[in-house]
């Protein structure tokens, strides 16, 4: 599991890192009377255009291009890690919650490691619907746990790469544990959560 968590912190930089670099590429086109991706380098007499750099704008491109396709790419192997982390997460939950399922309605004996706490609740919103409460101290969501947390990015990407898709999220409230049905989708308010989750001090 730790091998496939660092995987994964390697390719999300290496996605934000082309994200930063096809960002400036394209400020460098707009520099160039926003010429952008496919407007016209040569002038109405079929010469180069005097007013840009004609040579900056089609490196520019091709550079955009490049990067373009290397992004999709690092985006279909960030995909492929997080059905690999899930699936590896899965055997160990099962019995995790199957332990957790039996005593769900009992006070904790010894508290389990909380990754994050909602502090927000919006109205008809999907974490509405799925019963989560503001305090509901976040212990696995979906296929993150303690064990494989590096940050709520962790809780983002799942939630990104798991709309209109069921996600298991267990939960202690007020010292007892239950688990919720969270189905990230798209409504009438913000994200596809529709509540805020904050860090827990760790």
């Amino acid at each position: 599991m730790a091998a496939s968590t660092e995987r994964m912190k390697t390719l999300v930089k290496r996605k934000d890192d082309l994200e930063s670099e096809i960002k400036e590429l394209h400020s460098l086109l707009d520099s160039q009377k926003s010429v952008g991706t496919d407007g016209p380098l040569i002038d109405t007499e079929g010469f180069p255009r005097s007013d840009i750099d004609v040579y900056s704008v089609r490196h520019a491109r091709h550079q955009i291009a490049r990067l373009q396709n290397d992004h999709q790419e690092v985006m279909r192997e960030i995909e492929e890690e997080l059905i690999s982390i899930h699936a590896q997460a899965r055997q160990r939950l099962s019995s995790r919650e199957e332990d957790m399922e039996v005593d769900k309605e009992k006070p904790e004996e010894k508290p389990l490691e909380a990754i994050a706490r909602i502090d927000r609740v919006d109205a008809n919103s999907p974490a509405a619907q799925g019963g989560f409460e503001v305090e509901d101290e976040v212990i696995i969501f979906g296929s993150v746990t303690a064990d494989n947390f590096t940050g709520l990015q962790s809780i983002g990407s799942l939630v990104q790469h798991s709309k209109d898709k069921a996600l298991s999220v267990t939960v202690r409230r007020q010292g007892k544990v239950m688990r919720l049905s969270l189905t990230p989708k798209t409504w009438s308010g913000r994200g596809l959560l529709g509540c805020n989750i904050v860090p827990t001090k760790r």
